[in-house]
């Protein structure tokens, strides 16, 4: 073997070191920074199966797999290029920008406990805004449109959490990471709503099936009478997830644009009730900061509902006739 042959060797070998470590380095950088959005990814999965309840089981999948394929599309192809942009151009609107997603997950969720304890009143309420698909062909379209448009907020807001958990460093290797989360998030929550939708189906079948042992039918029989159940308690933690997270992260934009006395009026109340008990001090700490963002999302949820109701509705529905207009007439 040549010497030139054996130097080029020792160079691949050197480049593929190189590269080896270089995507161990953005894969360790993806789970660090990704576990930091685990209350919103944890928020996205409580939410997304109910939008999936009501349809025909043949149908449940494919929207999930509609769901999951929008979301993919809004990281990659809207959300990532925009925070990178915005991270290096106009850093100062990130917070602003999440301060306003926040608003919106707090109106979601307080219009979901609206909904819960007067439904008469939410159904006015939903009748104001119209629908959110441009042509909604069917229920299902709007139902899909509706998942997407939460997704999008809540994926806006792991993106950000993501890029400011990230060390310096070049753009295109925040942009290969912020990818990795991307993907690695969607498949998780997607694959996990999948499975909370179809485990009634795996129930019926394990406990009709012949060749399943006794316990097996057992288990399939209490998979089917539990899942009610579970679909109500995911609702249920779907809306507090979104009040809460929403809440919080407007807390933050607080900290950030607001007077201080906010921050250290927060931070004072925690700190004094996990003095209390110093054996749980640090959750007691995280359970008051939590309940106070929780606060903070009802108030802003139920001031933004009569907004949403008398400002933005008739604006969007404007805004949809000369979209569609414009669609009417590209056609001819």
């Amino acid at each position: 073997m040549s010497i030139g042959l054996i130097g080029l060797l020792d160079d691949v070998a050197a480049i593929a070191k190189v590269a080896a470590a270089s995507l161990d380095d953005v894969v360790g950088q993806a789970a660090k920074a990704g576990a930091k959005a685990a209350g919103v990814v944890i928020d996205d999965t409580a939410v997304t199966p109910g939008y999936v309840i009501g349809f025909e089981p043949k149908r449940e999948l494919p929207i999930v797999g509609r769901i999951a394929a929008g979301s993919l599309r809004n990281k990659l192809l809207v959300l990532l290029p925009a925070a990178l942009l915005l991270s290096y151009f106009l850093p100062w609107t990130i917070t602003p920008l999440l301060m306003l997603g926040g608003a919106y997950l707090c109106y979601e969720g307080v219009e979901k406990v609206l909904e819960a304890v007067t439904p008469h009143h939410a159904h006015q309420h939903e009748a104001k805004l119209g629908t959110v698909a441009l042509n909604a062909q069917s229920v299902e379209d709007e139902k899909v449109a509706s998942a997407i448009k939460t997704d999008f907020i809540l994926s806006a807001e792991i993106m950000a959490i993501t890029l400011a958990a990230l060390p310096a460093g070049s753009i295109w290797k925040q942009a290969l990471v912020l990818a990795v989360v991307a993907i690695g998030i969607t498949v998780a929550v997607y694959g996990v709503v999948a499975l909370i939708v179809k485990a009634d189906d795996v129930g019926v079948a394990l406990a009709r099936s012949d060749s399943a042992s006794f316990a097996g039918r057992a288990l399939g029989r209490g998979m089917v009478r539990s899942m009610p159940g579970l679909l109500k308690v995911l609702s249920v933690v779907g809306t507090a997830a979104m009040i809460w997270v929403g809440g919080g992260i407007i807390l933050h934009g607080l900290e950030v644009y607001g007077p201080p006395e906010i921050h250290h009026a927060v931070k004072a109340a925690a700190e004094t009730v996990a003095h209390a008990f110093p054996s749980i001090a640090a959750i007691l700490e995280w359970a008051v900061e939590a309940a106070i963002s929780g606060v903070i999302g009802l108030v802003v949820g139920a001031a933004a509902i009569p907004a949403v109701g008398f400002v933005f509705a008739p604006a969007w529905k404007s805004l949809k006739r000369l979209l569609q207009r414009g669609q009417d007439m590209s056609a001819r």
